[in-house]
C-alpha cells in the first residue's frame, strides 16, 4: 500500500484517471456537505467548497485540464437539472400565476443588467482608459448578471422540501431566467463586437441567432416529450422507465449541442411536457429521476467549486468583482421586488423572492466563455475571472439566502411526503398507550365486556408484573367461541396468542414499520426495551399511516392556500 501511495505521489496527482478522480470528488463532496449541514448550511455549499479545497486554488487533485475534460459531463448534470425543474412546471401553476411569472422575470432580470452594466463600465473605464471597450464589457457583464443558477436553487428547495407560492414564483423565475440571460445576450453581445470594431454581420442576423437557440430548443424539448409520454404511458417496470428517460435527456442535450441550441432550456421543456402531458405518470417518473440524481449534483457543484483558481484574481479585478456582486444583488432584489408587486404577487414573493435569485453558475460561465473571445487577451481573461469569481461567492452565499427566504415565508417542509415524515419520527413519537390492558386470570367473560367497551382491536396480555406474556385479539376470540365448549372455565391467558414481534420506544418508525411488515401484522407491542419485558404501548401501523397522510394533506392544503394579499 505503501509502494502504491509512492508512486501516485511520485507521477503526480494528475496522472490519476478520471474515473478515480470523479470517486475522490463525490465522496469528499459527500462528506463535507454532512459537516456543513450539521451547522444548518444547504449541502450545495459544502460541495462548492470541497472542490475549492479539492481543485487547483487547494490540494490541487482535480486539475484544470480534469476540470475541462469533464465539461461535456456537466452539461448532462445541467439536463437532469433542468429536466427535474421542468416538472414543477406544471399547467395549473402557470394558468394561476403566468402573468405574474412574466413581469417578475422582466424586472428582475432587466434590472440586473441595467444596474451591473451602469456600475461595471465606471470601473472599467477607470482602470482601463478605453471608453468603448469599457462599454462593451460592461454589456456583456450585464447580461450575464441577469440569468440565475437553477442547480443549487432548486437544489435548496428540494433538500427543504419547500412549498407555496413563493417556491412556485423560484421554481418558474429560474427555468425562465436562462431564455431572458440569453436573449439579452444576444442583443449585448451584438452591441459590443460592433463597439469594438469585430463584427462579422449584421445586427439582426445577431438577433436571429439567439432567438433560434431559444425557439429551437423549445421546439426540440416539446418534441422529445411528446415522444418519451407516449413510451412512458405503455411501460409499467420503474427500470426500463428509469432508462428511457435519462437517455431522453441525454439524446436531449446531444441534438442541443450538435444544433447549438440552448441545452438547459430543451431539457426544461422536456420536463414542463412530461409533466402537463402524463400527469399520472409525472409522480413516478420524476422520483425516479430524484433517487438516480444525487451523485451526478454532488460531482457538478464539486467541479464548480475546483474550477475557481483564486490565484488569477488581481487587484483591479477585485474592484470590478465587488462592483459586480453589488449592482447584481441590488437589481435582484429590487428587480423581484417591483416585478412582485407591479403584479400583485403575495407578500412572501414581493419580501423574500429577490433572496432566492442571487445564485449563478452554468450559463453565466458558458456565456463568460464565450464572451473572452470578443476581447484582447486581458480584458477576455478578466470576464472569465469576474463570472467564475463572483460564480463562486453567490454559490456559497446564494442557498443560505434560498433557505432563508422560505424559512421566513413559511414554506419549509410543506412538500413532505409519508416517507419524509417517518424518517423523523419515532416510535415513541406515534405509539398508543392508552390500550386497555388485561391480566392474565381475567375469566372470559370480563375479556368480552373489555372487548365489546372498546374500539380496540388488539388487548395485550400481562403478568402480575405487568409483563407482556401474549395478545388478544378480535380474530383469535371468534375462533375461541368456535371451537371451545367450556368457555366460563377459560381466562385471559387461554385464549391469548404468542407475540411474534415486538419493539421498543426508543427504534425508529420506519425500522418498526418494516418489522411489521416482515411478519405481516398491523399490530406490533411496545415494551420499556429489550431487557425489560414491561409493557408500555402498542404500535397501531394502520393507524400511524392514516395519521401520516393527514399530516401530509394538512401541509399542503396549507401550501396551496396562502392567500394573495
Amino acid at each position: 500500500m505503501s509502494e502504491l501511495l509512492s508512486n501516485i505521489l511520485a507521477q503526480g496527482i494528475e496522472h490519476l484517471n478520471i474515473i478515480l478522480l470523479m470517486g475522490l470528488a463525490i465522496f469528499f463532496g459527500t462528506a463535507g456537505a454532512r459537516i456543513f449541514q450539521r451547522f444548518h448550511i444547504p449541502t450545495v455549499v459544502g460541495y462548492v467548497v470541497i472542490g475549492l479545497i479539492i481543485g487547483e486554488s487547494g490540494l490541487n487533485l482535480i486539475g484544470r485540464d480534469t476540470v475541462e475534460t469533464l465539461a461535456l459531463f456537466n452539461m448532462f448534470a445541467l439536463g437532469i437539472i433542468g429536466f427535474m425543474i421542468g416538472g414543477e412546471l406544471r399547467r395549473d401553476v402557470f394558468r394561476k400565476y403566468g402573468n405574474q411569472f412574466f413581469i417578475i422575470l422582466c424586472c428582475e432580470g432587466i434590472t440586473a443588467f441595467i444596474l451591473v452594466a451602469i456600475l461595471s463600465g465606471f470601473v472599467a473605464w477607470y482602470f482601463t482608459a478605453n471608453f468603448q471597450t469599457s462599454i462593451a464589457m460592461a454589456l456583456i457583464l450585464g447580461a450575464i448578471a441577469s440569468a440565475t443558477a437553477p442547480a443549487a436553487t432548486v437544489s435548496v428547495l428540494w433538500e427543504y422540501k419547500t412549498r407555496g407560492p413563493l417556491t412556485s414564483a423560484v421554481l418558474a423565475i429560474v427555468a425562465l431566467d436562462d431564455g431572458l440571460s440569453l436573449l439579452l445576450y444576444g442583443l449585448a453581445s451584438s452591441i459590443a463586437i460592433a463597439l469594438i470594431g469585430q463584427s462579422n454581420g449584421a445586427l439582426w442576423i445577431t438577433i436571429l441567432t439567439a432567438a433560434f437557440e431559444i425557439f429551437g430548443a423549445i421546439v426540440l424539448g416539446a418534441f422529445a416529450g411528446f415522444l418519451l409520454s407516449f413510451i412512458l404511458k405503455r411501460i409499467k417496470e420503474p427500470d426500463k422507465a428509469l432508462t428511457f428517460i435519462v437517455s431522453s435527456v441525454l439524446l436531449v442535450i446531444g441534438v442541443s449541442i450538435a444544433l447549438k441550441l440552448g441545452s438547459i432550456l430543451a431539457a426544461m421543456t422536456l420536463g414542463v411536457t412530461i409533466a402537463n402531458l402524463a400527469p399520472r405518470r409525472r409522480q413516478s417518473a420524476f422520483e425516479l429521476v430524484g433517487k438516480f440524481a444525487p451523485p451526478i449534483y454532488v460531482l457538478f457543484f464539486v467541479l464548480a467549486g475546483a474550477h475557481i483558481v483564486l490565484a488569477d484574481v488581481t487587484g483591479w479585478m477585485i474592484v470590478l468583482i465587488i462592483a459586480y456582486l453589488i449592482a447584481r444583488t441590488a437589481g435582484k432584489l429590487f428587480g423581484s421586488w417591483f416585478g412582485a408587486r407591479q403584479s400583485k404577487a403575495p407578500d412572501a414573493v414581493r419580501r423574500y423572492l429577490g433572496l432566492c435569485l442571487l445564485s449563478q453558475a452554468g450559463v453565466a460561465i458558458g456565456l463568460a466563455i464565450i464572451s473572452s473571445q470578443l476581447f484582447v487577451e486581458q480584458i477576455g481573461h478578466a470576464i472569465i475571472v469576474i463570472v467564475m469569481t463572483t460564480t463562486f461567492i453567490v454559490e456559497i452565499f446564494g442557498p443560505m439566502f434560498v433557505r432563508l427566504g422560505v424559512k421566513k415565508a413559511g414554506e419549509i417542509g410543506l412538500n413532505i411526503t409519508e416517507e419524509d415524515l417517518i424518517g423523523t419520527y419515532g416510535v415513541a413519537d406515534v405509539m398508543d398507550t392508552k390500550v386497555p390492558v388485561i391480566s392474565a386470570g381475567t375469566p372470559l367473560s370480563e375479556v368480552i365486556k373489555v372487548v365489546s367497551s372498546t374500539d380496540n382491536f388488539y388487548y395485550p396480555i400481562v403478568d402480575t408484573n405487568k409483563k407482556l406474556i401474549g395478545a388478544i385479539t378480535l380474530g383469535g376470540i371468534r375462533n375461541t367461541f368456535a371451537t371451545q365448549e367450556l368457555n366460563d372455565w377459560l381466562v385471559a391467558l387461554d385464549i391469548a396468542e404468542p407475540i411474534i414481534a415486538k419493539v421498543t420506544p426508543d427504534i425508529a418508525l420506519a425500522e418498526a414499520l418494516k418489522r411489521a411488515k416482515q411478519f405481516d401484522i398491523e399490530h406490533i407491542p411496545v415494551t420499556a426495551s429489550s431487557e425489560d419485558n414491561c409493557f408500555i404501548g402498542i404500535l397501531n401501523c394502520r393507524a400511524v399511516r392514516r395519521q401520516l397522510s393527514a399530516e401530509v394533506l394538512a401541509r399542503q392544503q396549507k401550501a396551496d392556500n396562502i392567500q394573495y394579499t
